[in-house]
Parts: C-alpha cells; sequence; structure tokens
C-alpha cells in the first residue's frame, strides 16, 4: 500500500513519527457512460462558457465564491503555506470511552504504522490505550482540510477515523415524520424487545456479504456469456400497520424459532452421519 500522509502523533511529551495508509477500499461497481449509438465512452469536458472553449487542466485553478459572480483565486502553494500544525502532527487533545461518540460522526478510517525508529513509543501507546480501554481525539489536516479524528486500538494496529465536526450534523428538526411519536403499547414493547434478544449475536464482518454486488456480477457475466438473464421474483412485503403490527412480530418471532429448530435437526443429522473415530488405527463400532 501506499501512504497517503506523512506526520507524527503527539501526546504529551511524546511523539510519534507515522504513515498513513487508507483502511478501507470501495469495492462497488464502476460504469462508464457510453454513446449508445456506437458504444464509445462519452467523454466529459470542461468548458469555459465566456471563451467557449475546452480548458486544459493547467489552466484551472481554484476560486471561492465569496458573493454573486465575484471569486478570489487561492493557489496550491498558498493553501500548502497556511499555518496549521495539523498538517503534520496529530495532537491528542483527550482520551475519552468510544461508546461516548455516536457513529454518525464518523466518516474515513485509515492505518497508522510506525515511520522508522518509532516502533517502541508506538507500540507503547497502543499497550497503554488497550489497557486503559480507551481512544484518543485530535486533530488532523488531510488534503486542505482539517478533521477531528479518532485513534484507537485495531487489532495489533492503531487506527484512525476521521470525524464530522458537530455543525456538519444535520438536526433532526429537519424531519417532520418524528414531530408525534405514536402510543406503543406494553404488549407490543415486550414482544418487540423478545424479538429483538431472539436476533441478539456476536458481530462476525465476514457473515454480512455485498449480496447486490454479487446479483450484479452475475448479469454482468451472464451478458457476457450470451445467455438469458432472468428476474428474481418480487419478496412478499409484510405490512406493518397498526392492525397488522402484533401480527407481523409474532410471526418474526415464530419463524426465528423454526429456523433455529431445522438448524439444530441438522446439526444432530451431521453428528450422527460423521465419520467414526479412530482408535488405534481401527474404526470404532458402533
Amino acid at each position: 500500500m501506499r501512504s497517503m500522509w506523512k506526520g507524527a502523533v503527539s501526546f504529551g511529551l511524546v511523539n510519534i513519527p507515522v504513515r498513513m495508509y487508507a483502511a478501507v477500499e470501495d469495492k462497488s461497481i464502476s460504469f462508464n457512460y457510453l454513446h449508445q449509438a456506437c458504444h464509445t465512452p462519452v467523454r466529459y469536458a470542461k468548458m469555459c462558457p465566456t471563451c467557449n472553449k475546452e480548458v486544459a487542466h493547467e489552466e484551472i485553478v481554484r476560486g471561492y465564491n465569496y458573493e454573486t459572480g465575484r471569486y478570489i483565486e487561492i493557489s496550491e502553494d498558498e493553501l500548502a503555506d497556511i499555518p496549521l500544525v495539523t498538517q503534520h502532527v496529530v495532537e491528542i487533545l483527550d482520551f475519552i470511552d468510544l461508546n461516548e461518540i455516536d457513529p454518525i460522526y464518523f466518516h474515513k478510517s485509515y492505518y497508522l504504522e510506525p515511520s522508522e525508529g518509532a516502533a517502541k513509543p508506538y507500540f507503547l501507546l497502543h499497550q497503554a490505550m488497550r489497557r486503559s480501554d480507551k481512544v484518543a481525539i485530535g486533530k488532523i489536516a488531510i488534503r486542505s482540510r482539517e478533521s477531528i479524528c479518532c485513534i484507537r486500538v485495531y487489532q495489533n494496529a492503531l487506527s484512525l477515523a476521521t470525524m464530522h465536526y458537530p455543525d456538519e450534523v444535520r438536526s433532526l428538526r429537519q424531519l417532520g415524520g418524528l414531530d408525534a411519536a405514536p402510543a406503543v403499547s406494553a404488549t407490543e414493547l415486550d414482544m418487540a424487545v423478545k424479538l429483538i434478544t431472539s436476533l441478539t449475536t456476536s458481530f462476525i464482518p465476514e457473515k454480512y456479504q455485498d449480496e447486490y454486488r454479487q446479483a450484479l456480477f452475475a448479469v454482468i457475466n451472464a451478458k457476457i456469456a450470451g445467455n438469458e438473464v432472468h428476474e428474481a421474483p418480487t419478496p412478499e412485503v409484510i405490512t406493518t400497520n397498526v392492525a397488522d403490527l402484533m401480527a407481523a412480530l409474532e410471526a418474526s418471532l415464530q419463524a426465528i424459532e423454526g429456523d433455529k429448530q431445522t438448524a439444530d435437526r441438522q446439526s444432530k443429522v451431521k453428528a450422527d452421519n460423521a465419520e467414526p473415530a479412530l482408535v488405534g488405527g481401527d474404526k470404532v463400532k458402533r
């Protein structure tokens, strides 16, 4: 992997040189737009309406629109010269409990790797944060943008997640549908909690697959092979209006219990049909 930021993590008087790498990659399937008549990829040209011509990349500059129709130009050198300590150093400001941060604030995740000679302070911070069960809050500037960031222990490394500022999170007051919450009966609430309990398990990331991407690949491969593409049947939608809410909850619980019983029976059949154990080189007779 290629590092996208080099700098240091600072806490107290300890300075830890690090390299930062993107922790995730987008695996969405992308498409090109083609001219339907000849299947040539459509070119996106940057046009100047005043000069009525295409503008080359080296002729484009950054401009800030401070009032209608008026701009000030900002060069790359001016951006690089902004006196921000966070362009090269993540200064840890606070240590807090991770559960105090609502996930809505998280933006992008990165890995931090110690630079040469920085392994000792890096793993000192790693082990201290693991023992104290805390995460660190600081600031970092990446690509001309300063963000709040959260540094935490991730397996045997430190990871950094950029975060949104509070004024970037939209207010719930913009949603009119939350103004009047309908009354929920105790029976409905108990049934809903029971359903949640039935579905509660440990988080295993590998359990979840991008089924849309898999189905899209199947369509693409079928078209490449020249085969007919068949539509999947539309699943039956269970309505959840007030009259059917209890019925939907009860049906969900029954389905879950049925699935668990089926899984138990299948496990028992597999155990009964398993290869007999070997003792002294001979199969154990039943």
